[in-house]
Formats: structure tokens, sequence, C-alpha cells
């Protein structure tokens, strides 16, 4: 079962996508960042550990019964989750689960059970306001716990989810791509400072609301006269008068520049050097180009040059003069159905008369904006609370801000950004009450229910809700439990929630 491959993971990484194992050095060198606390470092015993390519395998002595979510400094005994000794499992907030929900689900993420029911909470909320209605979901905190939970509920039940990684996270790539690939199409996680421009922003919100990218059609016409003008340029610059496409001071002899012993073989020397680049272009009559090359014989140089290009890779190519194939058109236009038949039957073909994506290539609309979630941090309630202290009027709240860290001041513009972005739909707050907006402290039942049913690992090894975990084994080696606490509050404990097995 899922809980049972739990129990037998090393005190490493545990992760959504299943057990990472390194070995001690690994961890040491590679996870922990600065500033190290050397003197637990040294405390910490010589453990052999099971490695993803084999090894030495340690035998674990003492079975995980218990599982712990990090609590300021200390080990949590009510966001955590114990297997009594009849056999139930007991959270220490809600007690008995039920089965056979808890069941299925690993301990560490039971022990993530509040934040995940309170991201349940507040998608409930959003929905029951919606009146069932799919669109688009924002998430502030879509890294941490609960706004993990919550933008998970929202796509699996198909909306389009928007997420923005605080800054505690967003300078994490891994983490990032995560995100990213956690809301499928047409939704994305962006990171807070990408938010905090509220132009771009919007631009990639509406973009996703309408399903429109922003792309302009393709206009045959401009396409031309941009071309024509390039290449008029290219005839002027190259002309045929010279041996080759080359500058005029590439073929004359410097004197003072060039050894004097090399004049005498200057000539054959430069016929060789000259042989590698093409020919110079004859001169064109512009009026006649501008006549006789419509879009149409555009359309079917351009064939010919991709073929060229694919003769080139296939090492079939032969002798090819971009500036004397278009001499030829117009003086022998080509036909110009061979334009147009190119273009219905090659979708990728970068052809200028085919405006259409290949089937399923269009980008969906996620739909109007059903509300948004906000977890609060506390860079963000300080400079939600300094502004409410400071008055009403601009200036005043502009002022308060002055007076918070960059952190806070960012997270407040950011959240504000992000209820600009869904108009009139209702805002929910996870964690902390903010004034006008709805709040969700504790969850219902029937969100503990949803979330454990969320958690649930079915048959094929997949679940709704999936956490990013990582996990000290402290029932053999109680010292982890100290160790975890350590890495939970350092200044960038990393993405993983912490979790200490017992």
């Amino acid at each position: 079962s899922g809980r049972a491959a739990a129990r037998k993971t090393p005190m490493a990484a545990t992760t959504a996508s299943g057990t990472t194992t390194r070995t001690f050095a690994d961890m040491m060198d590679k996870q922990i960042p600065e500033p190290r606390s050397q003197e637990l470092i040294d405390k910490l015993p010589d453990i052999p550990f099971t490695t993803a390519f084999g090894g030495e395998e340690y035998e674990y002595k003492t079975p995980v019964t218990s599982a712990h979510m990090i609590e300021g400094e200390k080990v949590s005994t009510k966001d955590s989750v114990a297997i009594s000794p009849e056999g139930s499992v007991v959270h220490g907030r809600y007690g008995a689960l039920p089965e056979p929900a808890a069941s299925s689900v690993p301990l560490e993420f039971l022990a993530l059970l509040r934040p995940a029911a309170q991201g349940a909470a507040a998608m409930r909320i959003l929905n029951e306001k919606a009146g069932g209605k799919k669109g688009t979901v924002l998430v502030y905190g879509c890294s941490l716990p609960a706004g993990t939970a919550a933008g998970q509920l929202a796509s699996t039940s198909g909306n389009a989810v928007v997420g923005v990684v605080t800054s505690h996270h967003s300078g994490n790539d891994d983490l990032s791509l995560s995100m990213k690939e956690t809301f499928p199409e047409p939704g994305l996680a962006v990171p807070e400072e990408f938010a905090l421009c509220k132009g771009a922003f919007r631009d990639v919100v509406q973009g996703i609301v309408t399903g429109d990218e922003g792309l302009p059609e393709s206009d045959p016409d401009a396409m031309l006269q941009e071309f024509k003008k390039n290449f008029v340029d290219y005839c002027e610059a190259y002309p045929d008068s010279r041996p080759a496409a080359v500058d005029e001071e590439v073929i004359e002899w410097k004197e003072g520049v060039y050894m004097p012993k090399d004049q005498e073989f200057f000539d054959i020397n430069m016929e060789a050097y000259l042989s590698q680049f093409p020919p110079g272009a004859p001169p064109v009559d512009q009026a006649k180009l501008d006549a006789v090359f419509t879009p149409q014989q555009y359309q079917v140089f351009r064939d010919k040059f991709w073929a060229q290009t694919t003769a080139l890779l296939t090492e079939t190519a032969k002798d090819f003069s971009p500036p004397h194939e278009v001499q030829n058109q117009i003086r022998e236009p080509e036909d110009p159905a061979k334009a147009m038949a190119f273009a219905s039957g090659f979708p990728f073909s970068f052809s200028i008369f085919n405006k259409k994506f290949p089937e399923e290539m269009d980008m969906k609309a996620g739909g109007a904006p059903i509300g948004a979630v906000i977890v609060a941090t506390p860079e963000l309630m300080v400079a939600v609370n300094a502004v409410a202290a400071a008055g009403k009027t601009v200036r005043e709240m502009m002022e308060a801000l002055a007076f918070v860290t960059k952190e806070q001041k960012d997270a407040f513009l950011t959240v504000r950004s992000v209820i600009q972005n869904v108009g009139n739909a209702p805002v929910v707050v996870i964690g902390a009450k903010i004034a006008g907006f709805e709040s969700v402290m504790e969850p219902e039942d029937k969100d503990i229910s949803e979330a454990l049913s969320a958690m649930d690992i079915d048959e094929a090894g997949n679940t709704r809700v999936n956490f990013f975990v990582q996990s000290y084994r402290a029932s053999d080696f109680p010292f982890y439990g100290d160790y975890a606490i350590h890495r939970a509050n350092e200044v960038c404990s990393g993405p993983r929630n912490i979790i200490v097995l017992k």
C-alpha cells in the first residue's frame, strides 16, 4: 500500500512522484542551504543509507507509527497523525479518521490534512458561488500546502488554474517547473516577480481566460513587401560584378596590411577563398519585381528554399542561388496553383497562406474567472495590517508600504494584482482574516472528507492532490526530529514540507 511504501522511506526525501533516497554526503552537499549549523551537523550519526543504485541497506528497527509537521520550533502534536494500538488512524486535530480512506493515504500526507482540507474548503466556497460553472481560478501561494491542494482540486475538477509561486520558493527552478506541470494547459504557474508586472500578468490571465494567445494572423502582403525590400538591398550590397557575394573590401589588396611576400599568390588564393561563397546577385528591375512577384510567387520561392534546406540535411543538395531563383521567376512566373496546393497539405510548412493550426493545437479557453484563493503568508499579513492601520487614502497606504520590507510589500502588491484580475468574482483567504474577503480558518467535516478522498492513492498510483514532502525518520534515531526543526527554520528551508516520522 501507499503507507507501507512510505514507511520504508529513509529520512532523505519523499516526493509526490515517489520515494527518493540519497547518501548522507549528497544530502549535506546539495540539499542544505547556507547558513548551516555546523554543531548540529557534527552530531549526526554515521548511518548507512539505501541508495538508488544499490548499496548497503539499513534494516530499520522501529516501525513508523506517526507523522508530524513542524510547528515553529517544535514537532507539532496537532498537525500530526498516529496509528493507535488498535490499528485506527488518529489525527491530532480531527481524531479518528474514517476508513478505508485513511488506509490508502501515506502518513506523510495525512500529517498535511489540515492545509489540504483548507484548500478543499476554499474551492468548495468558490464552486458554490459559481453555481457549478467552470472557469479560471487564480491561486496565490500555489507552492504552499493549502495553495497546492486548492490549485490541484480546481484543476482536476475542470478549471484552468493560474498559480502564483510566492517569493519563498520563486527562485527554485525545479519547483517552478513542477508547478507548471501540475496545472495542465491552459493553466500555468508564474513566480511572484512576474505577477508584480501587472500589465504582463494581466495579458497572461486574459489569454488563458479567452484562449487568445495574442498571436497576429499572418499577412501575406506585409511578408512580401518585407521580402522585396530585403531582396533589393541584398542585390545592391552584393552585385554580380564581384566574383562572389562578399564585401568589396574583402577582395582588394591592402597595402601595408598584407605581407608583401603574399602579393604574388594573392589572386590565386583569393579565387580559392571566394569559391566557398555564393555568386553575386544580378541587377533587379523594381517595376517588374512589383508587377510580377506576387504573394503566390513568393510562396513558390519559399517552397523551393525549403526543399533546398531539406536537401542540405540529406546531403543531396544542388547549386542554389536565391537571387537568381527570384530573377528566373520574374522572367518566367510559376503556376500560382503550386503555392496553394502546398499550403493546404502541410500544416507546419510555414506557408504565408496557412492561417490555421493543426487540429487540437489551438489554445483552449479557461473561461471567465470564478474566483481567487489567497494563502495568507506572514509577509502578506504584515503589509495588510500596516495598510489597514494607516488610513483610507492612497497616499496613506503607500506611505505605510514604504515602511515594510521589500518581501512584505511585494506580497501585498502581488495579491492586489491577483484580486484585480478576477474582477467581481469572489476571493477566499486561507489562514487569516482580511477585511472584505471570505476566509477559511478551520475546515468543515465535508472539507476533511474531500481532502482525504483527494489524497487517496488509486490502483494506478494516482491522486488528485499531491504534496512536495521531505521526511525525517526519527523512529530509530530521535535526533532527526531536532534536525528537522533546524532545517524547517532555516532562512531558505526549501519548497518541500518537512515531516518527522516517529
